[in-house]
């Protein structure tokens, strides 16, 4: 659902919304669109959640320059004086990273990551130099490498409070190839961890569909509210 500044506008003046509920940014991966997190919005909308997800032109320009055209954009659609989450998947998780190295929240609670190449990808190591891959993935898919020079490794440690979701299943076992295991197919798990992070989990999804399991929003929204992920007693 996209929110219009009509309805904001609206609801300010009449009062139908709860400026009680936190807010929760979703932020959908590479060539993606809003469209791809529209359960998890659906789900956290239930949960009484006020929810943004906005599409952005995630191929058309490098990271730094969508980190600053669709989070502050994002960030203006919550309602005034509430908490601020994140919910991200693949390269939204390095959005907010960059984001946050260059600007603070006072309002901000809490980032669930969900398959985020954190240190990179090999997969962009091995196809940086493709036609097609440049073609597909812009700007801002060239900067998803492992080195120390590539975007995710020189953000650092984040300074904020962050659980990240790793998949271990692969749909695509041609890039799988390419990989460390285990791999969701795009990202290896250890490519997904942060030093500092709060919480680490893995389950048995691939990169393009985890954001739509039941269980992987259920672990969202746990995060959410307690700031660590469900385990088994």
């Amino acid at each position: 659902m996209k929110i219009s500044i009509f309805l904001i506008l609206f609801c300010s003046l009449f009062g139908t919304y709860s400026s009680a509920s936190d807010c929760v940014v979703l932020l959908h991966g590479m060539a993606r669109s809003e469209h791809s997190l529209s359960k998890m919005e659906q789900k956290l909308s239930d949960q009484g959640y006020f929810v943004v997800n906005e599409s952005y032109p995630s191929t058309k320009h490098d990271i730094e320059t969508l980190a600053e055209d669709i989070i502050p954009t994002s960030i203006a659609l919550c309602p005034d004086s509430t908490q601020i989450h994140f919910v991200t998947h693949s390269l939204g998780g390095i959005l907010i990273r960059q984001y946050l190295s260059d600007h603070s929240l006072s309002n901000l609670g809490t980032v669930v990551m969900l398959a985020p190449p954190n240190n990179g990808s090999e997969i962009t190591d091995e196809l940086k130099n493709n036609f097609l891959y440049k073609a597909v993935n812009g700007p801002a898919g060239l900067q998803l490498g492992t080195d120390s020079s590539s975007v995710p490794n020189q953000l650092g440690p984040p300074n904020f409070e962050v659980g990240i979701i790793a998949g271990t299943k692969t749909v695509n076992p041609i890039l799988s190839q390419m990989l460390p295991n285990p791999n969701d197919g795009k990202v290896s798990v250890e490519s997904t961890k942060l030093e500092g992070m709060s919480d680490h989990i893995e389950v048995a999804y691939s990169h393009t569909f985890i954001m739509n399991k039941d269980d992987v929003i259920d672990q969202v929204i746990h995060f959410l509210e307690h700031g660590s992920f469900e385990r088994p007693d």
